[in-house]
């Protein structure tokens, strides 16, 4: 009898602790809405990722340092030729891939030495694709592999350029990695042209 008068004493701090405490997590948490699934949930950003004004400017003040020293102004390694025939639900989990590989291959190289601000960016952009760890692709990945070999074989065919070329093009790739990956895109495109 002594246990349940504890309980019953207790019990209204109990539902004050579950209606404030338990109920916003339960109300907040990132389960997938109705009608989405799991792997689509996964490959989605919050938009606060590309709203701070201090990586947005690192990111863009590298990418005009690099294209200042671009001798190629016919070929785009970052452009829509990455999307086509990919659908929509596709397109993160394909920038995902874009910027693991730019972030492996051409910023964590020997880049990182010749302009400012790279490992910072560098940093950045791996944070995103670690928060798309579980970003998973719906469907077959054969256009998405075709599509990520041709920039590839671009930027391998244009040689020491091919890098200088990828990083700057980094403000079209934080443009399209937004667009594609968050539930609010920014209307139009980058103001590069395509």
């Amino acid at each position: 009898m002594a246990s349940l008068q504890t309980l019953s004493r207790s019990f209204p701090g109990w539902v004050f602790f579950c209606c404030c405490c338990c109920l916003p997590l339960l109300l907040t948490s990132s389960l997938p809405l109705k009608g989405t699934s799991a792997a689509h949930h996964a490959c989605r950003l919050r938009k606060i990722n590309f709203q701070q004004p201090y990586i947005r400017n690192r990111t863009y003040t590298l990418a005009k340092m690099a294209s200042a020293s671009d001798k190629d102004t016919d070929n785009r390694l970052i452009g829509q030729q990455l999307f086509v025939n990919i659908r929509e639900n596709n397109r993160c989990y394909l920038m995902k891939r874009v910027v693991e590989f730019v972030v492996k291959d051409v910023l964590l190289t020997e880049a990182k030495n010749q302009y400012p601000y790279v490992e910072e960016v560098a940093q950045f952009l791996a944070s995103l694709t670690s928060e798309l760890s579980s970003c998973q692709l719906s469907g077959k990945k054969e256009h998405i592999e075709k599509n990520l070999e041709q920039m590839k074989n671009k930027m391998e065919q244009l040689g020491e350029n091919g890098k200088t070329k990828a990083i700057g093009e980094l403000d079209l790739l934080f443009d399209y990695m937004e667009n594609a990956c968050t539930d609010a895109p920014k209307k139009g495109g980058s103001k590069k042209k395509n």
